[in-house]
């Protein structure tokens, strides 16, 4: 019987957990049994070559003992100073005994010699020879001359042989006592059971032994690398090696603190893996059986779980659109078949009704609904006006875009106009909407009868919507609220109250919140005009010399004062003409182009229809005194550039001179604090610093290339008082000159 999707995402999971937590737990045994076999074939191998260096070494010390004990007897003074011949019987003899009674001390099979390089003779398996003199000489030179111990041990063909010169502690040597161990000794001494390859090196990596010469591990240099390692690790342990062209291999040694000799054996990887067959298997069996128990319980599992989903289904109605193998999704649709079309229905209303009634809304401000179509709707949208309801009309524009662009202004509306809903309760308003393009409105709904109640009803929702916008749009806007009316046909003449009091906001400034009823008892006085005449002269000095500081300095007062001082609109609208015709003239007098010099008309419109404070400001001051100012910068700047770099030129033929900002300004005719302004202005310094700077600048080459002292120095670049250049010399580099001279010597004689 074929499953569906729900069976296969029960039981799938099961098996996946169950063999994941199968296979982690027995990789966890398989590696821990591996860490515990390695362990013990270790440890084994570790006791192994330590018994091969405890028996070796024990015979080494016993014949390094016997020859030295032997180098300070008396008897052996006279013996390698006197000659012996076949007739100095009693001599030969002793020193045959002596040699006997140290081999009966050390191994078995060794060979053990005495040369007298005095009297040239040797004792060799208690047979005496005479030596020439080539040969004690060639004795000498492979024993003494060209080594660096009076008493060590070298690799033979037969095996190793340890060389003692005599007396040990003199410089001047008599004899030579040789031991050979031979390699049948070695053997027999090493062995023990263990088939295992066993190396010996001394204390310089030089390969002393090894028990199968026919198959070496590792290149001479290989073993001196090797004990270079193990030189510096502990006296014994484990180590890896790098084998060229297979495998590393692991090599288990112990360190010998009397002769420095390194003892090492291989630990084997292939009879650590026939130990670990049989875990290998047993493991791998119960695996396989843990596995087929997981499935078994995984199966009967998903099959409890499923059966009344599958039981559900086949109660359903076929949907040929669904695939029958996906329960949960074939019952989900069968259950949204039966309310789709309830739920539809149910929501096309619903989407219409918000649209309907914001047409109602635009038809009151448009005066365009009669009292009886006023009143159905009314009750078709929840609303329960009474005759006892006062209304006002509550218009609301954007001050300003908040650094945003123009095409987001709509976007701007909308968020307004869903704060109005959200801050105003829906008991206290009509439906909020956008009357055009660049105002908000709301009719707001009271109860009372007492105007002031209601002024401050008004105000703390209108004082709260600011708030709101600033704070979450970082925009700024204005609101405009018309006189209390009692019929709602009455709407289109609150709305242009509310316009008319939004009208005075380019006098009181952003987020203004403008009462009709408050401009309505202004009274018109006397006309008295008022323009900056003195703010715009330093205005416009600045746009002539291009900068940008003191223009800004200059111009948020000019503007400030002529927006401030003239309240009346006409009056401001006389003043913002005449600002306009100076900016023109200014534009003619300087010769740049920025304003529309064929149809100037536009700007007098575009300026004069804007009601926005922020607006007009941002128009004349990104759009026409900025752009003046940066072509006036752009005409002014190269002239500029030309006289800075006059000045660089004349500090550096002549600043081991007296110069002065004055001085120079007399030669090139020119004031010396408009040469300080654009030199500052180019270079972003002054020109005292400048001039210092290039002092010092040449100090430190004098310094560095020459011999000239000090005070020859400062005196050169113009310093009446040394102390005064070491000053300015550690201000400027963090050390005095004196030091910094040596500071270079000591550079120069390291490269």
């Amino acid at each position: 019987m074929s499953k569906g999707r729900m069976f296969y995402g029960i039981f799938i999971p099961i098996l996946i957990l169950g063999v994941g937590l199968v296979v982690g737990f027995g990789s966890y045994i398989y590696i821990s049994t591996i860490d515990s076999v390695v362990g013990r074939f270790s440890s084994s191998k570790q006791s192994y070559i330590e018994q091969i260096k405890n028996n070796l070494e024990h015979k080494i010390q016993t014949i390094e003992y016997a020859f030295n004990t032997y180098s300070t007897t008396s008897s052996f003074q006279e013996v390698v100073t006197h000659p012996i011949t076949e007739q100095d019987f009693i001599a030969y003899r002793n020193v045959n005994s002596q040699l006997n009674y140290i081999a009966s001390m050390a191994a078995e099979g060794t060979e053990y010699s005495l040369i007298s390089l005095v009297q040239n003779w040797q004792i060799l398996n208690e047979k005496l020879s005479n030596l020439s003199a080539g040969e004690v000489q060639q004795l000498r030179e492979q024993y003494i001359e060209n080594q660096e111990q009076s008493l060590f041990w070298m690799k033979t063909d037969k095996g190793i042989r340890f060389v003692n010169t005599l007396p040990v502690f003199s410089t001047k040597k008599q004899a030579i006592a040789l031991s050979d161990i031979s390699l049948h000794t070695l053997n027999a001494t090493i062995s023990s059971g263990e088939d295992a390859a066993v190396y010996i090196l001394n204390k310089h990596g030089e390969l002393m032994y090894e028990s199968d010469p026919g198959n070496v591990l590792l290149a001479p240099e290989q073993f001196g690398q090797l004990a270079g390692t193990i030189n510096s690790m502990e006296d014994k342990g484990t180590v890896q090696q790098e084998m060229s062209g297979r495998d590393s291999v692991k090599l288990i040694y112990a360190k010998s603190s009397y002769n420095n000799w390194i003892y090492l054996t291989v630990l084997d990887q292939a009879e650590i893996t026939r130990s670990l067959e049989m875990t290998k298997f047993g493991i791998s069996a119960m695996g396989l059986l843990l596995i087929l128990l997981i499935w078994v319980v995984a199966y009967m599992i998903s099959q409890y779980f499923t059966k009344p989903i599958e039981q559900l289904k086949r109660s359903l109605p076929v949907i040929p659109q669904v695939s029958s193998r996906n329960e949960l999704e074939y019952i989900r649709h069968s259950i949204d078949t039966i309310i789709s079309e309830k739920a539809s229905l149910e929501s096309l209303i619903e989407s219409e009704m918000p649209r309907l009634e914001t047409q109602l809304i635009l038809n009151l401000f448009r005066s365009r609904v009669s009292a009886e179509e006023l009143e159905q709707s009314l009750l078709r949208f929840g609303y329960n006006l009474s005759e006892k309801h006062r209304y006002a009309a509550m218009l609301i524009q954007l001050d300003s875009l908040g650094g945003r662009e123009a095409s987001d202004k709509d976007v701007l509306l909308l968020a307004v106009n869903k704060m109005v809903e959200e801050l105003i309760p829906a008991g206290q308003r009509l439906q909020p909407i956008i009357l055009n393009d660049d105002t908000q409105a709301t009719i707001l709904t009271f109860t009372g009868s007492n105007d002031a109640t209601m002024n401050k009803e008004v105000l703390d929702y209108a004082t709260a919507l600011l708030k709101a916008v600033r704070d979450y749009l970082k925009v700024s806007i204005s609101i405009g609220i018309s006189n209390f009316y009692s019929n709602l046909l009455e709407s289109k003449e609150a709305g242009e109250m509310s316009k008319q009091a939004l009208h005075q906001r380019l006098n009181l400034g952003k987020e203004s919140i403008i009462f009709y009823e408050d401009i309505s008892m202004v009274v018109s006085g006397p006309v008295s005009l008022h323009y900056p005449a003195e703010l715009e002269t330093q205005l416009f000095n600045a746009i002539r010399l291009g900068d940008k500081e003191q223009v800004t300095a200059a111009l948020y007062p000019f503007l400030a004062e002529l927006m401030g001082k003239n309240k009346s609109t006409l009056k401001f609208e006389v003043m913002l003409v005449r600002l306009v015709n100076n900016l023109i003239q200014l534009e003619q007098h300087l010769g740049v182009s920025v304003l529309l010099t064929q149809d100037n008309n536009k700007l007098y419109h575009r300026l004069l229809d804007i009601r926005n404070p922020e607006e007009m400001e941002r128009m004349l001051v990104q759009e026409v005194i900025y752009p003046m100012m940066y072509s006036m910068k752009d005409k002014t700047s190269q002239q500029f550039r030309c006289l800075s770099d006059k000045i660089t030129d004349i500090v550096h033929a002549e600043y081991d001179r007296e110069l002065t900002l004055e001085g120079i300004g007399e030669r090139l005719h020119y004031n010396p604090n408009y040469l300080s302004s654009i030199f500052k202005k180019e270079y972003g310094t002054a020109f005292s610093e400048y001039l210092m700077n290039y002092r010092l600048e040449m100090a430190k080459r004098w310094l560095t290339e020459t011999d000239m002292t000090i005070r020859e120095i400062a005196e050169r670049l113009q310093y009446h008082n040394p102390q005064n250049f070491i000053r300015s010399f550690r201000k400027k580099e963090q050390v005095t000159p004196g030091a910094y001279r040596k500071l270079k010597q000591g550079e120069q004689q390291i490269f």
